[in-house]
């Protein structure tokens, strides 16, 4: 069959939002060139994209690729489903200007992954069942407001630092939310926060990835950051991630199992890294040129772009 897949990126490989230290002075037009050149299809987007629906888009079309999705920072652990229906309008109608199928749902209420200084440990956690359950119920009326109003899907991206972490989290919150609450599966996020084979938690959501971030992690880098109390802006410093094909995840194993799964949609190649140890050009071409070889085998050579 057919895969109707497409490789994109996240410009955080050039330029991270959270440590302007890391890339922050490499402009936009850097990240897409270079990104087009590679091969990428599109960009997830980042404080350095335009604002304005039609500046993004034109934007965009310079280099000849297109708006994958974009991060929108959800509070919906701690605020009501009102406040996040009106706090979300302009990133929305951006989103569908720009033809994106799905958007990046980042629970930041409580969150810890922007403080260099708090170690993993301190993330936050529902008090108990009920306080699960209020979050799921307007995880689930959110996630149907975007479908009704923009034809948008909610993707859930469980975060270390975040109320939803762990692979048991996952579970937790995809038992209590329905179909309109899809999943982001991000590979490296999934191995931090403990699947040290991460087709097993995605083999127990697969019918929920609505979205997939292709992150690598160096392992050892991550048992340290786990074992001496590092925050995330620490690990991020000192190499916890990296491209695919460059750290110990399987992407041979993820891919297949997504290609006989039937996702369809975006691979987006995401590795928040310091460029000036992990060189961006190099790093972003080898994780397409290593989904590309994956994509193509299984798909016996002949990937057409989706529709």
């Amino acid at each position: 069959m057919t895969w109707n897949i497409r490789i994109g990126i996240n410009p955080i490989s050039w330029s991270n939002d959270d440590l302007p230290e890391l890339g922050g002075d490499t402009p936009l037009e850097t990240a897409l060139s270079e990104g087009a050149e590679i091969g990428y299809e599109g960009f997830e987007l980042g404080n350095k994209f335009p604002s304005e629906p039609e500046a993004l888009k034109a934007k965009l079309a310079e280099y000849g690729v297109a708006c994958v999705s974009g991060w929108y920072s959800g509070r919906l652990a701690e605020e009501s489903l009102e406040a996040e229906i009106a706090n979300c309008r302009a990133h929305m109608a951006k989103l569908r200007f720009n033809g994106c199928k799905v958007v990046v749902y980042g629970e930041v209420a409580g969150s810890i992954q922007g403080r260099i200084d708090t170690p993993l440990a301190k993330r936050p956690r529902f008090a108990d069942s009920a306080a699960w359950e209020g979050y799921a119920q307007r995880l689930d009326a959110f996630g149907a407001h975007l479908k009704a109003t923009y034809g948008i899907t909610l993707a859930y991206h469980h975060h270390m630092g975040a109320y939803v972490e762990s692979p048991e989290d996952i579970d937790r919150l995809m038992a209590l939310t329905g179909p309109d609450v899809g999943l982001l599966f991000d590979t490296g996020h999934a191995w931090f926060g403990g699947a040290t084979d991460v087709t097993v938690p995605l083999a127990r959501h697969l019918h929920r990835v609505v979205h997939v971030h292709c992150k690598d992690v160096r392992g050892q880098v991550v048992r340290s950051a786990r074992n001496d109390g590092w925050s995330f802006l620490t690990g991020v410093m000192n190499g916890t991630f990296t491209v695919p094909g460059d750290g110990v995840i399987d992407f041979d194993a993820v891919l297949t199992m997504l290609y006989q799964g039937g996702y369809e949609g975006w691979l987006v190649v995401e590795a928040e890294q310091d460029p000036a140890v992990a060189p961006s050009y190099a790093y972003a071409k080898k994780g397409y040129d290593t989904l590309r070889a994956i994509v193509d085998r299984l798909d016996g050579g002949s990937a057409r772009k989706a529709a």
